[in-house]
């Protein structure tokens, strides 16, 4: 996090050197006054300069775009970046003729891209973030694969009348399928394991 300690006659003067410094302006600023100052006798005697603290204000937008413009450049991935904020949700769609690259098998690329850069967005932030990674509208055509994966394996757990473990899967993922199958009263959908190898088992109601 960029910052610096300035002072000066006033405060008003230490912090517009401060600003300065950083290459800011004021409303991307976070202020900390340290020590106001004293004015002495005649300005001279007994006179303590004003000390003020400066750091850049946290940007969770710009902080991603800048990491995935620099992970994907490294990729020799060329990415134009669309940008939705909904309160905490942020969702970034990449735009690119190198899709495939991004997304990687089954997902595995864009996932670990998406973990990253919501690591990014949080650091140090004040509120948390929940970042949603997204091309060529995969995040959709993912849920539709879900969703009738979720069915498909429901059916053969009720066929079987066992259990049928899933693969590890993201968080955003398992909450697909239980949702799918939320009102199925026929089996029960639970999660197990620990991450990064949680998983969703699909139980028949017997």
């Amino acid at each position: 996090m960029k910052q610096t300690t300035a002072t000066g006659q006033s405060v008003e003067e230490a912090v517009q050197s401060a600003l300065a410094e950083l290459n800011i302006t004021m409303e991307k600023a976070e202020i900390t006054v340290i020590d106001e100052g004293k004015k002495g006798l005649l300005g001279l005697f007994g006179s303590r300069p004003a000390v003020v603290k400066v750091k850049v204000k946290e940007d969770p937008v710009q902080d991603s775009i800048n990491y995935l413009n620099a992970v994907t450049e490294k990729m020799g991935v060329h990415i134009d970046i669309e940008v939705s904020q909904n309160g905490r949700n942020l969702e970034l769609t990449m735009n690119s003729d190198k899709s495939g690259l991004l997304i990687g098998k089954r997902g595995q690329t864009l996932n670990a891209l998406q973990y990253l850069t919501q690591l990014v967005a949080n650091h140090s932030s004040d509120q948390y973030v929940t970042v949603i990674l997204d091309t060529e509208n995969y995040r959709e055509k993912r849920n539709q694969t879900l969703i009738q994966l979720a069915d498909r394996l429901a059916y053969k757990a009720i066929q079987t009348k066992k259990e049928v473990v899933l693969e590890p899967m993201p968080s955003y993922e398992r909450k697909v399928i239980h949702t799918a199958l939320s009102n199925n009263s026929k089996v029960r959908t639970f999660s197990s394991g620990t991450e990064p190898n949680r998983h969703i088992v699909i139980a028949p109601e017997l």
